[in-house]
């Protein structure tokens, strides 16, 4: 590994994933692409989505509400398009999976499925710092049901002076609540730090202690391997525009184990999308699921906003997941070096368990220095202090394996080498 532009090209030209970086439009700073680092947050759009948008126009103003049924791809089908691409992605069978919604309105469908407490097990076990709409979720959820947050809800923080959860205090948490707890709820990629939470170990201790095990994979899907169907999660659910590149809002996926899939008496709202599809149109009352994740369909696809979402996931299936988590680890860690290289006042508090995300420890002069790097056409994230005992910010950055060149990262070192604090 090296700090050279030499070395960095000749990265790029024996990356097979580098035909990629075309396939996407780039916000421009002075004239040339900006070095993107922020599609942790939100992901570039690729070229092809026009056209997807555009094909579904056409057929709106050709067919009308034939369109349900005719054309290339018909909408009453149009959750189906989808299934097998997700499944490669997130490690599940393509019953397990189904896109639908936005992502807490997903969550809020699952809880009803996998949370309902008792007044001996009423507990949830999550990450302390949690991303702010999964603690509003989990808070709401337990004072539905009649409980305090403050009683039933776990948090598990880093220890005194360290950034990231250790894996042993997670799973002592549930050991010492197990028998209080109906679920353990944890993100896949911690937002802030970055930290991969080891989502095996996770499920298999709730599942010990009793409980149910789900995670919000938004910083997640796209990012890392995953594997929810060995792993035996009871559910999950993620956004698609983060890694997933289906622009601002984009629709939601879930999955939803097949043993509680296939399950008809499995508790859940309803909605007709969700019903027996082959006789659907009988509009009988009586609810009757269809088999899988997509028995909690709850309204009819919403189309225009899944048309992206499919554009970006033609790009993965082509790309593949394993290729990408390859260069994602090669990447991010020549994103390290070069830190290392160019500015070693800055400390990484990322975890080596971790995705294409590095969290970057700053000082008094943090903010200056994010606001330097948006001026030399670097685009990353500021977030503010995170816990308690956290005095500065963290810059995030994400050099995504889609779109990043290695020489996008000797070209930030460059810039970084040349900050020059204000005294």
């Amino acid at each position: 590994m090296e700090f050279t532009q030499d070395w960095a090209q000749q990265k790029d030209q024996q990356d097979s994933l580098h035909r990629f970086k075309d396939e996407f439009y780039f916000p421009q700073h002075e004239g040339k692409p900006v070095i993107y680092l922020t599609g942790n947050s939100l992901g570039l759009q690729p070229k092809q989505t026009q056209a997807y948008i555009q094909e579904e126009l056409d057929a709106w103003k050709e067919l009308g509400v034939d369109g349900h049924f005719e054309g290339n791809r018909p909408w009453m089908e149009y959750h189906k398009f989808f299934a097998e691409k997700i499944a490669k992605i997130v490690g599940a069978d393509k019953k397990e999976v189904v896109v639908m919604n936005n992502l807490t309105v997903n969550l809020h469908i699952l809880f009803a499925s996998f949370y309902r407490p008792t007044a001996t097990r009423h507990k949830i076990i999550m990450e302390g710092g949690a991303f702010p709409s999964d603690m509003y979720a989990v808070e709401s959820q337990v004072k539905h049901h009649g409980f305090n947050p403050s009683e039933s809800i776990i948090e598990v923080t880093p220890r005194a002076g360290e950034n990231a959860l250790r894996d042993e205090d997670i799973i002592a948490a549930i050991e010492e609540h197990g028998a209080e707890t109906a679920l353990v709820f944890f993100s896949g990629v911690q937002y802030f730090t970055g930290q991969v939470f080891d989502m095996e170990s996770i499920t298999k201790a709730a599942h010990k202690a009793g409980a149910f095990a789900g995670f919000d994979l938004a910083h997640a899907a796209g990012n890392i391997k995953l594997n929810l169907h060995d792993w035996n999660a009871d559910f999950a659910a993620w956004c698609s525009y983060k890694y997933l590149n289906s622009g601002p809002g984009g629709v939601s996926g879930i999955f939803v184990h097949e043993k509680h899939g296939n399950n008809p008496k499995t508790p859940r709202f309803a909605g007709w999308w969700g019903y027996q599809e082959s006789t659907r149109f009988q509009m009988k009352k009586g609810f009757i699921p269809e088999p899988g994740a997509a028995g909690w369909q709850l309204s009819n696809a919403p189309v225009f906003s899944m048309i992206p979402h499919l554009a970006s996931l033609d790009l993965f299936d082509d790309a593949g997941m394993d290729n990408l988590v390859a260069k994602q680890k090669e990447i991010t860690a020549y994103l390290e070096f070069v830190l290392a290289e160019s500015a070693p006042q800055l400390k990484v508090i990322t975890p080596e368990s971790r995705g294409s995300q590095l969290s970057i420890l700053t000082d008094k002069n943090g903010k200056h220095l994010f606001d330097y790097l948006t001026k030399n056409g670097v685009i990353t994230d500021w977030r503010e202090p995170h816990l308690s005992d956290m005095e500065f910010g963290v810059i995030r950055m994400a050099p995504v394996p889609m779109y990043t060149s290695f020489e996008d990262i000797y070209n930030l070192g460059m810039i970084l080498s040349k900050y020059q604090a204000p005294a």
